[in-house]
């Protein structure tokens, strides 16, 4: 007992009103209303830390499956001609600190033919001895696959779903067709020539599985009549400073090239998907302002319930802070209730929709990620500390808020005035 003693009152008298038993009509409707706006806080809370971890799981996702494809950074000679003196370029490369891979690539956009289909393709020269220091395309059983780029073989690598568009198989001939032609006394006539599909490459990223086709950088030197490669493809240890390692080696080339990382490549893309999330949180935040602010009406209708209560305490010598502490108290607890819910069904799901999202899948039979649309087929989802924490802090405040001008009101009770019709 002597534990409660040393608990202020306003504590101890807020407690009691937030669980207030049924004892009238009156009380239990008040007390289903302060359930409503507890469930609304919680429910609100928790759609909030759902749809930022699943938009942080989603840009994560599509980051590395891009990057399996992307460099980190690319050097480019800016006069668009081969890079000269190949060796020393990428010896001078690898000597900064955090450059862990450099293999050279050409860059070309071509068509590629079969039978009466035609697609429009990204054709990327590779030396497959150097790539898997820049790519993670050859790790696991990919690697064989690249391996079987000669030079002087002329085979192709495609794309899984480029290949299934074309309707081709290992083995089966294609035509390459260069944008470049050659004059001839008939005219410009397009450069063609027959290769064979060595066979195919999964990176997980459709707008690369879907558009992509690799051969030997030599083969695509002779091909698209350059003298060389056109570039050379970086791998850093950290991707997340790639811009400031571009900065530092475009200082350090000069003019002479030009350093492009991977946060441009996909700018606009990345800038989108930073927008929608900013978005997505204001609009979720204005759901757990409703909720919060719904325990106005809580509070009003407590304090009116409460006004004999309020007036005896006022003559035992409780003073308008004190009173105000009560019902502050009050609409705090639910706020904070709410909150702690609403965190732990967030995080519940959160952290378990790689197997929720599939079992709701089976259950309506519906593909909720159309892989040729949202560019991935599963629902990622990665909780940060740095969304989770601003969303539990404005639910707090948001419910805090809402407790100050009913509270109010009831510090401004008069006691005579309350106690004239008990």
């Amino acid at each position: 007992m002597s534990f409660f003693k040393n608990i202020p009152y306003e504590l101890l008298l807020g407690w009691r009103y937030t669980r207030a038993g049924r004892a009238t009509r009156r009380n239990g409707f008040i007390s289903f209303i302060s359930g409503v706006s507890m469930m609304g806080i919680g429910l609100g809370v928790a759609a909030l830390i759902i749809v930022l971890s699943v938009m942080n799981g989603f840009q994560k996702e599509v980051r590395d499956r891009m990057l399996g494809v992307v460099s980190h950074i690319e050097v480019y000679a800016s006069n668009g001609a081969a890079a000269a003196d190949l060796p020393a370029l990428i010896s001078r490369l690898k000597a900064h600190p955090q450059v862990v891979g450099a293999a050279p690539f050409i860059t070309v956009q071509a068509l590629l033919a079969r039978g009466d289909d035609m697609k429009g393709v990204l054709v990327r020269g590779i030396d497959p001895a150097l790539e898997p220091e820049v790519s993670d395309l050859s790790s696991d059983t990919q690697a064989g696959v690249l391996a079987l780029l000669k030079s002087g073989g002329f085979g192709l690598v495609l794309g899984r779903d480029l290949a299934n568009n074309l309707g081709v198989q290992q083995g089966d001939p294609v035509t390459l067709v260069s944008p470049s032609g050659q004059v001839t006394p008939a005219g410009v006539v397009p450069r063609m020539k027959q290769m064979g599909v060595l066979g195919t490459f999964s990176s997980g990223h459709y707008e690369y599985d879907s558009a992509l086709a690799l051969m030997h950088v030599d083969d695509a030197a002779r091909m698209f009549r350059l003298e060389g490669p056109s570039g050379v493809r970086l791998k850093l240890n950290n991707l997340h400073q790639a811009r400031e390692v571009a900065r530092d080696l475009q200082l350090e080339l000069g003019p002479t090239f030009f350093v492009r990382d991977w946060t441009q490549q996909n700018k606009t893309w990345f800038a989108a998907v930073q927008v929608e999330k900013r978005m997505m949180f204001i609009i979720l935040t204005l759901i757990v302002a409703v909720a919060a602010f719904n325990l106005v009406s809580t509070l009003v209708m407590s304090v009116t319930d409460k006004r004999a209560d309020i007036a005896i305490l006022r003559t035992l010598g409780a003073s308008p802070r004190s009173i105000m502490g009560i019902f502050v108290v009050q609409g705090a607890t639910v706020g904070v209730i709410g909150t702690l819910g609403g965190l732990l069904l967030g995080l519940l799901v959160a952290y378990n929709i790689d197997s929720i999202v599939p079992a709701l899948e089976a259950l309506f039979n519906a593909s909720f990620l159309p892989r040729d649309i949202y560019l991935i087929s599963r629902m990622p989802s990665e909780p940060l500390a740095s969304d989770i924490m601003p969303v539990a802090v404005i639910s707090l405040v948001l419910a805090f808020v809402a407790t100050l001008y009913p509270s109010w009101r009831a510090s401004q009770v008069n006691p005579a005035e309350a106690l004239r019709y008990e």
